[in-house]
């Protein structure tokens, strides 16, 4: 099989920490490795067993490279990923930049991999916390046809990045010094987050929603290839480190079961599905490095004869972030 000389832009970073880990351990077939950071500080990662130390992306670097993942920030994204692939290297884009843009593939690899072609060359993933959704009830969509979807999150401080994980082991161990939770300057997030909750994922609109409740909307649709279905989100940040949870309600269009429902979610792939009530999923035993989304909780709403409830789980930086790119050049180096 052949090898790909890979660069990853923002390797020092959490994802990328992430994404070196998993590019090791799923044995993808790595050539030459050329990890890139901001450059505004020095940086060094191991992969393989050697240590690189990481600089600045330039083009002229980065056009060595047959796959480069970025797992930075918008704006580097934009800077690179077009140019790159009109010179013909694979770009995975872990940011929000391409991911609705026309002619884009906004891939998620269990429900939507067949989008993928060789000619384009440009590659999105998803926003980490509908992730789950899109995986868990991508088989009963196709079979039943979802018509209206409301969801209410429960996203992790780890989606905010490294520093916004500090601030929540800040404040609790300010909680345990003084007995109360500070209000840091500079912090990542509007309110105290220890002990805490909040229903503010990104800035609001002029309409009262935020940009994680819109980009929830616009990405569910484009991955389902669905732009009719009614989506509405509450999006939440809660003291958890890591895996985003999900409270979802759906209503079909076709008559069915709660056997038949449970049919669809064990035969979805990347999904493992807990029948028994009891054996809910959670982010402490199953939001860390785990490589699969976990459902539980399937019940009928009792709202309407044709709406259901169902309770997810998965880790946004592996299948939210890391996994679901790596994954990604796993069918490009397929194809």
């Amino acid at each position: 099989m052949k090898e790909f000389n890979v660069a990853v832009v923002g390797a020092s970073g959490m994802v990328g920490g992430e994404l070196l880990h998993l590019l090791e351990n799923r044995s993808f077939r790595v050539g030459e490795f050329y990890p890139f950071n901001s450059g505004k500080k020095p940086a060094a990662v191991v992969f393989r067993g050697k240590k690189y130390s990481c600089e600045a992306p330039s083009f002229e670097a980065l056009v060595k490279a047959d796959i480069v993942f970025f797992v930075s920030t918008d704006e580097v994204s934009a800077k690179f990923a077009p140019r790159l692939a009109a010179a013909g290297v694979w770009c995975v884009d872990d940011s929000s930049r391409f991911r609705l843009a026309a002619g884009v593939p906004l891939v998620i690899p269990e429900v939507n991999g067949a989008v993928l072609k060789s000619e384009t060359k440009l590659v999105a993933g998803p926003n980490c916390t509908l992730t789950g959704a899109a995986v868990a009830l991508a088989e009963i969509h196709r079979k039943f046809r979802i018509t209206e979807l409301r969801m209410s999150t429960y996203q992790a401080v780890s989606g905010a990045g490294k520093s916004a994980m500090g601030e929540l082991e800040e404040e609790l161990k300010a909680y345990f010094r003084k007995g109360s939770v500070p209000k840091l300057k500079n912090g990542k997030f509007p309110r105290p987050i220890a002990f805490n909750l909040f229903p503010q994922v990104g800035d609001f609109d002029d309409e009262g929603h935020t940009g994680e409740e819109n980009k929830v909307e616009a990405e569910l649709k484009k991955i389902w290839g669905d732009k009719k279905i009614k989506i509405s989100t509450t999006t939440v940040r809660v003291p958890v480190l890591r895996g985003h949870s999900l409270a979802i309600w759906f209503k079909v269009a076709r008559p069915c079961t709660e056997a038949g429902l449970e049919k669809e979610l064990r035969r979805t792939p990347g999904l493992k599905y807990f029948a028994k009530p009891e054996d809910y999923p959670t982010p402490l035993e199953n939001g860390y490095r785990t490589e699969i989304v976990y459902a539980g909780r399937l019940r009928r709403a009792k709202t309407s004869p044709n709406e259901f409830q169902l309770w997810v789980v998965s880790d946004n930086l592996y299948k939210g972030a890391a996994l679901n790119s790596v994954q990604i050049a796993e069918l490009i180096a397929a194809l």
